[in-house]
C-alpha cells in the first residue's frame, strides 16, 4: 500500500470517529425529567434520581441520556415542554414531585411511559386506573397519606402551643391539593382548639399580600400547604416569616432548610430515588400498566433551631427528641 493511500484511509477512519460517537450518543434512550423547582434547589434530588437509575442498571452519559427541565415555578411552560417531548418521542417522561407536571404529561401523551411523583391520590387525579394495576402509560410514587397534614398540624401545635390563631396558605391554582387541605386541616384545627384563617396565593405579589393580611389580622402562626409553587418560593416565604416573626410549618425539608421553622412530610429524596429505579425498569422493558404505584412509608420531621432562636422560641424537649434532623 502506498503512503498516500494509507494516509487517506487513516484520515477517513479518524474523521468517521466523531460521527460514530455522535451516532452512539444519539442512540441512547432519552429520559426527559421535568420539575417546577429551580436547578439550584434540586441538586440533591437529582442525585437521588440518578442513584435510582444506577440501581436499575443505567448510568447517565453511558447508556442513558437525562434531559433536566427545571421550570422554576413557570407553570405556563409545561404544555410546550410536554409537546416537545412528544414530538421527539423521548423514551420516558419523569415528573417527580409534581402534580401539575404529571397531569400535563398525561394530557400530552397516551403512549410515552410516564413515571410520576404526586402528593394527591393518582386515581382521583386521573393518572392511573388503580394503585395496584395502573392500566395505562403512567405509574410512579404517591406521597398522599391522609393523616400527614393532621400530624403536621399536631406537631406544629406542640412546637408553638401558645399560637391560637393560625393561617393556612393555599394555592387555589392547585385544585386537588387545595381541596384536600381545605377539607382536612381546618377540621383538625378545631379538634386542637385552634382558629384557622385561609389565605390564598398563587403569585409572588399574592404571597406578599397574604402576609399583609396575616400581620393585619394578628395571626400567631402559619401553616403552608404542600405545593410545588410554594416550594419554589421558599426563599420568599422564609424571608417574609423572618421579617414579620411568624412561626411557620412546611411540608418539605428544603423549606425548613431555607429558614422555615419546621417541616414534616414524605422523604423527597427517597421518592426521587424510587422514581429513578422505576424509570430504569421501564427502559429495560417493564410496562407502566403493570407496575404498581408505590406509597410513601418514610416521613421526616425537620426543625430549624436557628429560626426558633431568631423567633425567641424554646423548642419543647419532647418535640426535639423525635426530630429526624435539627438544623443548628
Amino acid at each position: 500500500m502506498r503512503r498516500r493511500e494509507f494516509i487517506t484511509i487513516v484520515g477517513g477512519v479518524a474523521a468517521a470517529w466523531p460521527l460514530a460517537v455522535r451516532a452512539q450518543r444519539a442512540a441512547l434512550p432519552v429520559v426527559a425529567l421535568v420539575n417546577l423547582r429551580s436547578a439550584e434547589a434540586a441538586v440533591g434530588l437529582a442525585v437521588a434520581f440518578r442513584k435510582g437509575l444506577d440501581e436499575a442498571g443505567y448510568i447517565e452519559g453511558q447508556n442513558v441520556t437525562v434531559e433536566y427541565n427545571w421550570l422554576d415555578g413557570r407553570l405556563d411552560r409545561l404544555s410546550s415542554v410536554m409537546a416537545d417531548f412528544v414530538r421527539r418521542r423521548v423514551a420516558v417522561i419523569a415528573t417527580p414531585s409534581g402534580t401539575y407536571a404529571a397531569q400535563a404529561a398525561k394530557a400530552a401523551t397516551a403512549t410515552i411511559p410516564i413515571v410520576f411523583g404526586v402528593g394527591d391520590d393518582p386515581v382521583r387525579l386521573g393518572l392511573v386506573a388503580s394503585l395496584a394495576r395502573p392500566g395505562g402509560n403512567a405509574t410512579g410514587y404517591n406521597m398522599s397519606v391522609s393523616e400527614v397534614p393532621t400530624k403536621r398540624l399536631e406537631l406544629f401545635h406542640a412546637l408553638v402551643p401558645k399560637a391560637v390563631r393560625v393561617a393556612m396558605l393555599v394555592n387555589p391554582e392547585n385544585v386537588p391539593i387545595a381541596e384536600r387541605m381545605l377539607h382536612d386541616v381546618p377540621q383538625a384545627a378545631r379538634a386542637f382548639g385552634l382558629q384557622m384563617q385561609i389565605l390564598n396565593a398563587s403569585t409572588e405579589n399574592e404571597i406578599e399580600a397574604a402576609f399583609d393580611t396575616l400581620v393585619r389580622d394578628r395571626i400567631d402562626a402559619l401553616f403552608v400547604t404542600p405545593d410545588t409553587y410554594f416550594i419554589s418560593q421558599r426563599d420568599q416565604l422564609a424571608a417574609l416569616t423572618a421579617r414579620y416573626r411568624i412561626p411557620a410549618t412546611f411540608s418539605t425539608r428544603e423549606e425548613a432548610e431555607a429558614g422555615g421553622l419546621m417541616s414534616y412530610g414524605a422523604d423527597n429524596h427517597e421518592m426521587w430515588r424510587q422514581i429513578g429505579v422505576y424509570t430504569g425498569q421501564i427502559l429495560k422493558g417493564a410496562k407502566p400498566a403493570d407496575q404498581p404505584v408505590l406509597q410513601s412509608t418514610k416521613f421526616e420531621l425537620v426543625i430549624n433551631l436557628k429560626t426558633a432562636k431568631t423567633l425567641g422560641l424554646t423548642i419543647p424537649a419532647g418535640v426535639l427528641s423525635i426530630a429526624d434532623e435539627v438544623i443548628e
